[in-house]
């Protein structure tokens, strides 16, 4: 008998249905059921390789993980990764295929849709309930026609949806009403509640507001979710970030200053998440060389358009503070795409990222990458090479097109081969995920208050079954599950 569902829509982007999903994933493997999440399209330069190599959005990989199964690209079967021009990289069941305008996307929907169906059909087979999430809103309806994420694939396959609304922006009762005012008779109908989510303050203020809704929409609100800060849960993309970057002062005494540069197309900047969580460190996001100050590291992190974002580091003078402050004995880090800036130049002759043929780099490693064909996606481990924290294990995954030839020694060795280079202060990995090991980002960071003459405090271990029982405790405790069950048809 194939899979129940129940799908999370929104009335906008940046709602939480992602955290939601992943709350409701492990829920129900809490009570018993077998469970996967799903998402048919995802638009997002944060994503994960699955153990066979396929590449899938960040979220779906924790969702998985907060199910207690491995990720699969049937989970996450569309990914649209932005690049520079106002195109996306188009990954299909975890391999990049093209770069598509998004009107030559939309008109792909009739190859794409049995994908996506058939990716939902497999996972059917083997669970009891998918948590399929929806994409943006299902209200946009100059999109109706070519929807394959949100009503479109709820009618295709009766999926019951949950509608939920960000309360913390305000103008949720507007923005429920009006995206149910927008859906046809038939999308509706398949509108079974309704959630109300990051809320702050006395929940019982709310109640005249929630029987209008009830009342207006004729669907039930489940529940109001509080807002959950440090929930510890991979963000989906990059509308999570600050909007302000952060200026240039002193840092709090005692505490680790951590300068990641805002790339305009920055990818993967989960990277950063547990370092964000050390209490012992200010970590904060610089969009030009004014903003830099002299931190204690430098972290160029991952791109999708690595030539594009390389003349932007030289225009906003980041580029030239970069080298005064390595210059100065400070750390810098580059991962993957920052780490092919921090070599000596990078080529592009088969065109595959840009217009550009070749780029000059930074010249702070001893290194050229050359893009080439086909992309690699892979999970990797192995141990550190940087002299303060040699030894120490990491793990993580690799998603590149680039080829990089070092003259000099690795900061990592990944299974048995050299990874990214090192010379003196600065060095750079493709390894994504490194700070998620407790081990080597303790070390690491204590090589950095070392050097400053400083004592840190550690944030206590949180294993990531914590992580996700707490999260699944706080949305349990503030919805109406037995209705949401009914809805599922568990």
């Amino acid at each position: 008998m194939p899979a129940n569902l129940i799908m999370l829509q929104g009335t906008a982007s940046s709602v939480g249905k992602s955290l939601l999903a992943t709350a409701l994933c492990r829920m129900f493997r809490q009570d018993g059921f077998r469970v996967a999440p799903f998402k048919a399209q995802n638009m997002s330069n944060n994503s994960y390789v699955t153990p066979d190599g396929g590449e899938i959005g960040r979220a779906q990989a924790a969702q998985a993980e907060a199910a207690g199964i491995e990720p699969s690209v049937d989970m996450n079967p569309i990914l649209l990764k932005p690049e520079a021009n106002h195109r996306s990289q188009v990954v299909v069941l975890g391999k990049a295929s093209e770069s598509l305008f998004a009107r030559e996307y939309y008109q792909r929907k009739a190859e794409l849709q049995p994908i996506v169906l058939g990716a939902l059909d497999r996972l059917r087979t083997g669970y009891d309930v998918i948590v399929i999430e929806g994409a943006g809103s299902p209200a946009e309806i100059n999109l109706r026609s070519v929807d394959l994420v949100n009503m479109g694939l709820a009618r295709a396959v009766d999926a019951p949806v949950l509608l939920v609304g960000d309360i913390d922006k305000g103008g949720v009762f507007a923005h429920i009403v009006g995206t149910m005012e927008l859906l046809e008779p038939e999308e509706r109908a398949l509108v079974k509640g309704t959630v109300i989510n990051k809320f702050r303050g006395d929940v019982t203020l709310l109640d005249s507001g929630l029987t209008f809704l009830a009342d207006r929409t004729r669907v039930p609100v489940l529940g109001v979710v509080p807002y959950l800060d440090g929930h510890g849960v991979p963000e989906e993309d990059s509308a999570s970030l600050p909007q302000h970057v952060a200026q240039a002062r002193a840092p709090a005494e005692g505490l680790i200053d951590i300068a990641v540069v805002r790339l305009p197309r920055i990818s993967n900047f989960t990277d950063f998440e547990p370092l964000a969580r050390e209490p012992s460190v200010w970590l904060r996001y610089v969009a030009d060389g004014a903003s830099l100050g002299t931190p204690d590291l430098v972290i160029i992190p991952g791109t999708k358009a690595t030539m594009a974002d390389l003349a932007y580091l030289r225009a906003s003078g980041l580029a030239q503070r970069i080298a005064a402050v390595a210059a100065e004995g400070c750390t810098v880090m580059g991962i993957c795409g920052g780490l092919q800036m921090l070599g000596k130049a990078i080529r592009d002759p088969d065109r595959i990222e840009s217009d550009q043929c070749e780029a000059s780099g930074l010249g702070l490693l001893p290194m050229v990458t050359t893009f080439a064909k086909p992309k690699t996606t892979v999970r990797v481990e192995g141990s550190s090479s940087l002299p303060w924290v040699e030894g120490q294990r990491i793990v993580g995954y690799e998603i590149h097109n680039g080829r990089t030839e070092v003259d000099g020694p690795p900061a990592f060795m990944v299974a048995g081969h050299p990874d990214g280079a090192v010379q003196k202060t600065v060095f750079g990995t493709y390894v994504h995920g490194v700070f998620d090991e407790d081990g080597f980002r303790r070390a690491f960071l204590e090589g950095l208050a070392s050097r400053k003459g400083i004592s840190i405090d550690m944030a206590p271990d949180l294993p990531r079954e914590a992580v996700y029982d707490r999260l699944a405790a706080r949305v349990r405790a503030a919805l109406d599950t037995e209705r949401l069950y009914t809805i599922a048809g568990v």
